[in-house]
């Protein structure tokens, strides 16, 4: 069950007319994954039936690129997903380099630092860089990572003294008290005239991304190379850091478990996550698509 009642039954369509999609963006984590974090055996089929009717499929999530393995075989064609929430646009097919960081800037993220600590007294922070995360000491160690640097975040955001430190993808803010809606309402008033903040857990962790940079923006970019309309796009997501995308695709679709801004953003629903509802619109598609054909 998600943050909404979970639909068990047919999706929803969106209403009216949608041109026959080029490109599927789909999130991962609540969205194409089950929550056990596998991709069904429906899902994979669905995605490469859709990539060999010419549909492009982009992976669009908030995970950093080193947690992409579980979806690295099943990107074709272009092998590219886009990662940290739009902050990076990394190559599966060549062990996940970086193709393009939208980096968060230093003096940027202390601001946001210096306004969170004052709004919301108890904050901890984590910087995730292109190299990995490091945390302050009372971060919850969400993901154990034996590499990591355990620092306060000034001294986490430090450059270095040849201007070798690794691009900050996204800074992390954690609140053990508030609520997560709470949390990202009130850092938004607090400091969103500053940094794009989001969040995708169901726990008070929010998500700070360089102004402007959002699944959307990036999505743009990559759909602007091709010379894909967003009218052409169909997206999916769950979870507040969906919503620009899902506005901003031509059709877009809330899985049946999510959150209920994603629902009041998209044009239509599918089930949920556990019941395979990416695949359920792409077969649909697909078999759309085939009854077309003269």
């Amino acid at each position: 069950m998600g943050e909404d009642g979970a639909v068990t039954s047919a999706p929803q369509r969106p209403d009216g007319q949608t041109p026959a999609p080029r490109l599927i963006a789909t999130d991962l984590d609540g969205t194409l994954l089950r929550d056990d974090k596998s991709v069904s055996p429906r899902t994979v089929a669905a995605l490469a039936a859709a990539e060999e009717a010419g549909i492009e499929v982009f992976f669009v999530t908030g995970r950093p690129a080193r947690w992409m393995d579980v979806v690295a075989d099943h990107v074709h064609g272009h092998g590219l997903a886009i990662c940290a929430n739009g902050a990076a646009v990394v190559d599966l097919h060549a062990g996940r380099e970086f193709v393009q960081v939208r980096a968060l800037p230093r003096d940027t993220a202390l601001t946001v630092v210096n306004a969170l600590r004052a709004a919301a007294p108890g904050t901890s922070f984590a910087v995730e860089r292109t190299t990995g995360i490091n945390y302050e000491p009372n971060y919850p160690p969400f993901f154990q990572d034996p590499g990591a640097t355990v620092a306060t975040v000034e001294k986490l955001l430090q450059e270095e003294p040849d201007n070798t430190a690794a691009p900050v993808l996204k800074l992390l803010a954690h609140h053990s008290e508030l609520s997560p809606d709470e949390f990202l309402t009130l850092a938004r008033s607090a400091a969103g005239d500053h940094a794009s903040i989001t969040r995708s857990s169901p726990t008070a962790l929010l998500e700070i991304s360089g102004l402007g940079i959002s699944k959307a923006s990036t999505l743009e970019l990559c759909c602007a190379e091709r010379g894909i309309s967003p009218a052409e796009v169909v997206a999916f997501g769950d979870m507040p850091n969906d919503v620009e995308m899902l506005r901003w695709a031509g059709t877009s679709y809330a899985m049946g478990n999510a959150h209920p801004d994603v629902i009041a953003a998209a044009s239509g629903r599918t089930v949920a996550n556990n019941e395979d509802g990416v695949a359920v619109v792409i077969e649909r598609i697909i078999a759309e698509r085939a009854a077309a054909r003269p």
